[in-house]
Order: C-alpha cells, then sequence, then structure tokens
C-alpha cells in the first residue's frame, strides 16, 4: 500500500504542477480527453499487470490491436456481420491468442519473452497481409453507432472508456485481491517451484493469466479502434505494450513477479497520461513522448531494486 501512496502523491503533484504552468490542464475538455485515455489504456494494462504479477511479460499487444482493427473494419463494413457478432469474434480471437500464448509458455517451457516477441511480428505481419497494406477504417458507423460511442460517448458526462474501465477494473479487484485465485497468481510470482510443491496448478495459473490479458486486449482494442477511427495495419498500436508496462511498473508491479495491485495500475496509467499532457500542453516536442515513457520505465525499474534490497536487509 506504501507505494501506492507514493504514486498517488506524485501523482498529485504532477496534476498540480501541471495546472499551474498551464491552466487549460483543468478545462472540462482536456479532463474528459484525458479520462478517455485513461478509460482506454487503463483496461489493456490491466491485462498486462495480471501477466507481470505471475513474472510474465506481453510483447504482443500493439500487434494485437492492429489486427484486431482491420478484422473488425473488415466484419463491420465487407462481410457485414452485426456488430455484436463482430465484437463476440474479435474478443474470442484475442482471448484465444492469449490462451496460445499461455500454451506455449507452460507446456512448450519458452520463455514469455521470445512467445510474445514473436507474436508482436507475427499478428502485425497477418495485419498488414489480410488488409493489403491498406488503411481500414469504419465510414459512417451506420448499424454500429452504439460501438462507436462506447469509444467515443459520455454518461453523465464521463467519458464511456472509463465507465468501462471502472467497472472492469472492481472486477478485476475482486478477483486480484478477494480471491482464491488472486492469491494463487502472487505464490505463482513470487516462487514458482514452491508454489508447485503446495499444490497449486502453477501452469494453469500462469495460462489463466495470460487468459485473461488476451480478453482485456481484445475490449480495449474495440475502444481503439472506434477512438481513433482508422486503421493502419502497419503502424496501429505501435509501442503500445510499453504503455501497458510502464503503467504496470509505475503502479507498484514488481518485473520479477508476485507483486502489483488493480489500483497502482490505474494510478499508473494516470500518471503517464498525465506526462503525456503536460509534453502537450507545455509545447514540448512529441518526438519526445517515447525518451518520457523510457525514463520513467527505467525510474520505476530502479526504485523496485532499491525496495529489493532494503527488504533483503531487514
Amino acid at each position: 500500500m506504501k507505494k501506492e501512496l507514493g504514486i498517488f502523491i506524485l501523482l498529485v503533484v504532477l496534476c498540480a504542477v501541471v495546472a499551474v504552468m498551464n491552466p487549460r490542464f483543468l478545462s472540462p475538455t482536456n479532463l474528459q480527453n484525458m479520462a478517455r485515455l485513461v478509460g482506454a489504456y487503463g483496461i489493456f494494462s490491466i491485462g498486462l499487470g495480471i501477466v507481470i504479477i505471475t513474472g510474465g511479460i506481453d510483447l504482443s499487444v500493439g500487434s494485437v490491436f492492429a489486427l484486431l482493427g482491420v478484422l473488425l473494419s473488415l466484419m463491420l463494413t465487407e462481410w457485414y456481420w452485426a456488430a455484436g457478432i463482430a465484437v463476440l469474434a474479435v474478443i474470442g480471437v484475442a482471448t484465444g491468442l492469449g490462451a496460445l500464448h499461455g500454451l506455449l509458455i507452460t507446456r512448450l517451457n519458452l520463455q514469455p519473452f521470445i512467445v510474445t516477441l514473436c507474436g508482436l511480428l507475427f499478428y502485425r505481419g497477418i495485419a498488414r497481409f489480410i488488409a493489403n497494406d491498406e488503411t481500414k477504417g469504419y465510414a459512417s458507423g451506420q448499424g454500429f453507432e452504439w460501438l462507436r460511442d462506447l469509444a467515443t460517448g459520455s454518461l453523465f458526462g464521463v467519458p464511456t472508456p472509463f465507465i468501462l474501465l471502472m467497472i472492469i477494473s472492481a472486477v478485476m479487484y475482486v478477483v486480484l485481491h478477494r480471491s482464491t485465485y488472486g492469491r494463487y497468481l502472487f505464490a505463482v510470482g513470487r516462487n514458482e517451484t514452491a508454489a508447485r510443491y503446495s499444490g497449486i496448478n502453477s501452469r494453469r495459473i500462469i495460462a489463466s493469466a495470460y487468459i485473461i490479458a488476451g480478453l482485456l486486449t481484445g475490449i480495449a482494442g474495440i475502444v481503439f479502434a472506434f477512438y481513433t477511427n482508422s486503421i493502419s495495419p502497419s503502424s496501429h498500436g505501435n509501442f503500445f505494450e510499453l504503455y501497458g508496462i510502464a503503467a504496470a511498473v509505475l503502479g507498484g508491479c514488481s518485473l520479477r513477479g508476485g507483486e502489483g495491485s488493480i489500483i497502482g495500475i490505474l494510478i499508473g496509467t494516470a500518471l503517464l497520461q498525465v506526462l503525456q499532457n503536460l509534453v502537450n500542453l507545455l509545447g514540448i516536442p512529441s518526438s519526445l513522448n517515447f525518451a518520457v515513457m523510457g525514463g520513467v520505465i527505467l525510474i520505476g525499474v530502479i526504485a523496485d531494486q532499491i525496495l529489493q534490497r532494503r527488504r533483503a536487509v531487514v
């Protein structure tokens, strides 16, 4: 809880500094835009956080977004599937890819880094192939307006992606922090061998983490597809996995596994978006976005290393 409190204080201080430097930060339009992005990024960041808690990693998220965006566009505008069926199919594909990752990692004992790195390359290539390397879109959105509202709409002034994030966060909080399954996730992340000897089916737990990550990636992929309204298979979702990893690490998830919280991931996501907003409002070149993100991840890893050493000494 100390980690989450420290990050929250940092978030509040950063918001205050940005607000003083540029009052537009507190404008309703800017706050709504930030809430919408926090919602969209937060959904898949929770999935990545669950994977990181088990001691794994998923580098394929951005490429999965590209593949899902292309498939969803084809289903709705060229194959003329019903919107509900298209949504279920896209989420099913994403969940299936997560299950595939879990199977390769747990049954063939492949490294998560290698499996998902191959996924990063493979899914991007498939997306470009089935789209003929052309940008896909959703035209006027006629017949599936409710899907567009999911990404761009609001309910009582609150962006719908943020509301969706709150619902998913509440469910995942119970799953991770108030259930036996959640305790198993942490146990496997801390020491997989010890967890296995204590009777936990570690393979099943690890595989399920990737399935959850795939499911949440599918939901976030639909939101992002309609938020951008056009899918360039060569660039859509580029580096999104880094956003998710950075949010999880900032939120207290240790890359060693066995540590993390839903609240921390949410705060980490919000902190990243405030940093991005700071870059935009202060006129800092957008080319420095990735430099800021890389620095944030490095600081998070260094802080985790220092905390681990202090605990070892105590």
